[in-house]
């Protein structure tokens, strides 16, 4: 919602369009993440690939080995291969290309670039957007961030079509966070979850959400693989661009406002990145300032483990010794994304004989187990095993946002979803710089050993989450506590 000035240089905001319905808000997080992930593997191989053409790099995967048959087969150690400049043997020019590491390099660290030009934005922007959501309401921040989105998927088209430098993509994704991103996109949607749930039923109602999260995914995935694999890079992104002008029409026009009494306020104004930090620094009966730094610093931890195994994975299986195809990644990507569902299951059924603490603590467990197994992973019915281990492995994020909710008032939603976008973009940014800077770096010793440092970080969480639980026990901190 924009807003205007009259004559007396006060802020006033346009008037509210019409509402064919009163939809809610998880049809907008499903497109969106349909059309992200439909995108995500695409990109990712679309670099690879585009790179390996650059470069000379004409990789096979025939039974099973990521071979280059086009490196010269006299050559000898020592001799040069590998490092892409021309050799003259027994009279005959001799070019050999750099060697597949190269291409992972150069991909994995676009893949940064995209990440952290998204975040820098992002930081600003999410956080000022989440916080105005509490005042004019949350539509205004839905159809904002969905036109980013839509700007973004606009831009990639134009860089597959017509052969662009690869850095629109990294233009795409700043214009993309200037609008709130897909972290802003979340934060209204978990804000406007907030708004319409009750203390007892909002841990299911965050996990309802994460679940549309998770499905979206894993129907995208397996349409994108096998979609790849028969059409090319294009049609992807085409149908992410349908699905996103729909995703933009349902924000503005079907989305039932959840926030009570809708007043205007300024956009561009301190005063919204004030109502985050005071979240955290301003003591109130509601809340306990350590227990709101702790639990943000736990989600921190996890979302930067999931995300850093998300910016590697597809590398990890293009590459020897899994060697995957366009279709074998779909599905691996689908499976990735299955979690979403069954944590979903997993929390409803656990939440009647164990607190949300408890269900906390065994996702972590699984997580962990999986992450060990990715880091050993060199046949691919391990690596499917290694998926099949986080099935319970995103119940922590639904608990963690419904304990974080329940320590702030009403008229503090938008703002703390604001701040945990901004532990999410910066979860992003340290993903990003970690994983995609440590993978290359690790090829050579041990190519899994991102995976073993996520399983270590993920004690972290494991560790404060168990504090905080023995904490509200605890005289001093029972006032704060609040039962799930």
């Amino acid at each position: 919602m924009e807003e205007r000035a009259n004559s007396r240089g006060e802020t006033r905001a346009w008037p509210a369009g019409p509402v064919l319905c009163r939809g809610c808000v998880e049809p907008l997080i499903f497109l969106a993440n349909f059309a992200l992930v439909l995108q995500g593997p695409v990109t990712t191989q679309y670099l690879w690939h585009r790179f390996s053409a650059d470069l000379g790099y004409n990789g096979t995967r025939d039974r099973g080995s990521c071979t280059n048959h086009s490196v010269d087969p006299t050559a000898q150690v020592g001799d040069g291969v590998g490092d892409g400049q021309p050799r003259v043997r027994n009279g005959t020019l001799v070019i050999r290309p750099l060697p597949p590491q190269k291409v992972e390099t150069l991909t994995s660290h676009w893949t940064l670039y995209m990440n952290m030009g998204g975040f820098l934005v992002g930081l600003f922007s999410s956080t000022l957007l989440g916080a105005w959501s509490d005042c004019v309401g949350r539509r205004p921040l839905l159809v904002l961030a969905s036109l980013g989105l839509l700007l973004q998927t606009v831009l990639s088209i134009f860089v597959v079509q017509l052969q662009l430098h690869v850095g629109y993509f990294v233009l795409g994704r700043i214009l993309c966070a200037l609008l709130g991103d897909f972290s802003g996109l979340l934060a209204a949607g978990f804000a406007s979850v907030a708004d319409v749930s009750s203390s007892r039923t909002r841990t299911i109602r965050m996990a309802l959400l994460e679940a549309c999260i998770g499905v979206a995914g894993m129907l995208a995935s397996l349409i994108g693989g096998n979609w790849l694999q028969e059409q090319g890079y294009a049609n992807p992104f085409w149908l992410a661009l349908a699905l996103l002008i729909a995703m933009t029409l349902y924000a503005a026009f079907c989305f039932g406002e959840t926030v009570k009494e809708a007043t205007p306020a300024r956009l561009f104004t301190l005063r919204h990145h004030r109502s985050i930090v005071q979240l955290y620094v301003t003591q109130a009966p509601e809340k306990s300032r350590k227990h709101l730094a702790l639990y943000s610093l736990a989600i921190f931890v996890v979302i930067t483990v999931h995300l850093g195994a998300q910016d590697i994975l597809t590398l990890y299986e293009l590459s020897t010794p899994l060697c995957w195809d366009s279709r074998l990644i779909g599905y691996g990507s689908a499976a990735q994304h299955l979690p979403y569902l069954t944590s979903l299951l997993g929390l409803r059924l656990l939440q009647y004989c164990l607190a949300d603490t408890w269900v906390a603590e065994i996702g972590l467990a699984f997580n962990i187990m999986g992450m060990v197994v990715f880091a050993f992973a060199t046949i691919t019915p391990l690596m499917f095993t290694g998926y099949g281990l986080l099935f319970l492995s995103l119940v922590v994020t639904p608990v963690i946002r419904a304990k974080l909710s329940r320590l702030v008032r009403e008229s503090e939603q938008g703002a703390l979803f604001s701040a945990v976008a901004c532990v999410n973009g910066l979860a992003m940014l340290t993903a990003s710089g970690i994983f995609n800077s440590l993978y290359p770096a690790t090829l050579n010793f041990m190519k899994g050993f991102p995976f073993l440092l996520g399983a270590g970080l993920l004690f972290i969480p494991a560790v404060l989450i168990g504090i905080l639980e023995r904490a509200n026990h605890c005289p001093e901190f029972q006032q704060f506590s609040q039962s799930p």
